[in-house]
């Protein structure tokens, strides 16, 4: 039920389309019970029995001469045989106009509930701290933007034609069955509750396995998006055979799973058939002995009637005892969407939070951080980096430079002391202003399944066609853009796969010169280029460090002897700060790192 009740809110938006639908299903079921009822005066006029009703007619009998009388009255048996098949085919083609209607409706309805929780999920994905992407995987949260929410749409037409539409045809077919004998229409009812309590049992274990389906089915999906993206770590390592054999084990063990659920699913079906059809059996001897029930024999054509009444019923009251197995499969999905939706935001706008300006310097004001809130990744650092100066981070694999340079654009916020810019914390200036001024170009370049041009404007998305060619003039790309088979229209795959290494990071930088920040972040991006690669990089690099505050962290520590400032990091503190000059001539950690680096043996200094 809590489940239902987060639903009505998204069916609300729908809710005159819901209504129109409502109305086309009332009148499509309505009129399929009509047609049954017409029946009776076309078999009476071809039976030759037509005629003044007799003392032991129906109330269903009664109810047609008052209604069908005056279209019949004064005419012939076969006049009244043409009149009542054209009202049949005209209930028919209005009851099928209106049963098509609903379903049109029901799609809109469906499709725009599907639509607008995959926008809010996605929303709220990418609000989402950093640390959610590294617990959670991909495959999962793919599953449930497709999957789960396109099973969580099927809530609809649970509720509309597998449950609202056939309980109106219940309804109308039982009036019609108690019109005709109440007394038979008990029986038909007596054993119901028989019914429901079996279907209860099935239901109780088919949501149970319904929920573990939705897992496995996650499970195998994040198999499957994470060896699609490490293929060819895959076959560098001929890990084909163990993959073949773990992807074999998830899909029998879903497979399991599936049947499972199937197997109390299905049973629905057979099991109302099967009461249904022992209750048609019960019908049809109980009138052929009027003394069991009471009341006078029915005449022939109300017996068809009520046989065909019945036999329509079947159907829908199957379909409402299979309602709850539908439901529970989709609100089974439904609560792993909402269980997405309840992961707390780490990326909302405060209401105390503005715009940011940069004009003088960055502080970092005694900065802690703890990704678990136990074990502490930075201690107590403090410096400051004024505007339009390079400071270059160093220190071991593991130190925590990375995280340190994470804290500027809030990717994470300190967990202990503060970091300003321009004397304001950054906790008062909303995320989407603060990285506004940054520029980010990391060793681990991102690049998207589109066009050239689209990658280099991302982030910029008003650039023009001659910006965008200037940036890659700049950054040294443009050469090699100029070969490619559509230029700036040309796809570059899945995570830029069509260009090398040293490609991508001259696009990466393209894209940086394009939104012309006024901070830079730097993440080394040339340590794993070959040297000629590296040589245009570094140009390119260069031209964009220019008149720029930068912030750079620095695994060649070549690349940053001309920085104003290295601060450098070990176990999280810092420990040393200076020119190059000043630090290599101190003898400490930074003078260690770089005699490792180009080898130079104790006692011997380097300028």
């Amino acid at each position: 039920m809590d489940v239902l009740r987060r639903l009505l809110p998204y069916l609300r938006r729908f809710r005159g389309l819901f209504l129109l639908s409502v109305a086309a299903t009332v009148l499509a079921s309505f009129l399929d019970g009509v047609l049954v009822v017409v029946l009776v005066p076309l078999l009476k006029h071809l039976f030759g029995t037509a005629g003044p009703l007799n003392p032991g007619s129906t109330g269903l009998e009664e109810l047609l001469d008052r209604v069908m009388g005056p279209l019949l009255a004064g005419t012939t048996s076969d006049q009244a045989v043409g009149r009542i098949v054209v009202v049949l085919l005209a209930g028919l083609l209005l009851k099928n106009v209106a049963s098509y209607a609903a379903s049109q409706l029901r799609v809109r309805v469906q499709e725009g509930l599907a639509r607008d929780l995959r926008r809010e999920l996605f929303a709220h994905l990418l609000v989402q701290p950093l640390g959610f992407f590294q617990r959670t995987r991909a495959g999962q949260v793919v599953s449930a933007i497709i999957v789960e929410v396109g099973n969580t749409k099927e809530v609809v037409t649970a509720s509309l034609t597998t449950f609202f539409q056939n309980l109106i045809v219940v309804l109308v077919t039982l009036a019609i069955l108690g019109l005709t004998s109440w007394r038979l229409t008990l029986v038909f009812l007596a054993a119901a509750p028989v019914l429901i309590l079996g279907i209860q049992v099935l239901l109780r274990r088919l949501r149970r396995h319904s929920r573990a389906r939705a897992q496995e089915r996650a499970t195998l999906t994040s198999q499957l998006t994470e060896r699609i993206g490490a293929i060819k770590l895959i076959r560098a390592y001929g890990g084909e055979a163990h993959e073949n054999a773990v992807f074999d084990r998830l899909s029998d063990t879903y497979r399991k799973r599936v049947i499972r659920t199937q197997r109390y699913s299905s049973l629905t079906s057979p099991v109302s058939e099967v009461f249904g059809g022992v209750m048609l059996m019960l019908v049809i001897w109980a009138a052929t002995r009027p003394e069991l029930v009471g009341g006078p024999p029915l005449s022939a054509e109300s017996i068809i009637v009520f046989l065909v009444a019945a036999l329509r019923l079947m159907r829908p009251l199957q379909a409402i005892t299979q309602f709850p197995a539908a439901l529970a499969t989709a609100l089974g999905s439904a609560e792993m969407v909402f269980a997405l939706l309840d992961a707390p935001p780490g990326e909302s706008t405060g209401p105390d939070e503005g715009p940011a300006r940069f004009t003088s310097e960055i502080t970092y004001d005694g900065v802690g951080f703890s990704y678990d809130g136990e074990s502490a990744v930075l201690h107590d650092i403090d410096f400051t980096l004024p505007r339009g100066q390079v400071f270059a981070v160093v220190g071991p694999s593991g130190s925590g430079k990375t995280t340190l340079v994470d804290l500027l654009p809030r990717f994470y916020d300190p967990t202990a002391g503060r970091i300003l810019m321009d004397g304001v914390p950054l906790t008062r200036l909303s995320r989407a202003s603060l990285r506004g001024l940054m520029g980010v170009v990391s060793q681990d370049t991102v690049l998207l399944n589109d066009t050239v041009h689209e990658n280099i404007a991302y982030g910029t998305p008003s650039a023009t066609r001659a910006q965008v060619e200037a940036a890659a003039r700049a950054a040294n790309a443009e050469e090699f853009i100029l070969g490619l088979p559509a230029r700036y229209d040309t796809l570059l795959g899945e995570r830029g796969t069509r260009l090398s290494g040293g490609q991508r990071q001259r696009i990466a930088i393209a894209r940086a010169l394009l939104r012309d920040p006024p901070i830079l972040i730097l993440d080394e991006a040339t340590s794993a280029l070959d040297t000629e690669s590296e040589r245009l990089v570094q140009q390119a690099i260069d031209r964009l460090m220019a008149d720029r505050t930068v912030l750079v962290i620095a695994h060649r520590l070549a690349t940053v002897r001309n920085a104003d400032q290295i601060l450098v990091l070990e176990d999280g503190r810092l420990v040393e700060r200076g020119d190059h000059g000043a630090l290599y001539a101190r003898d400490g950690t930074y003078r260690r790192l770089y005699d490792l680096q180009f080898h130079v043996p104790a006692g011997e200094a380097t300028g």
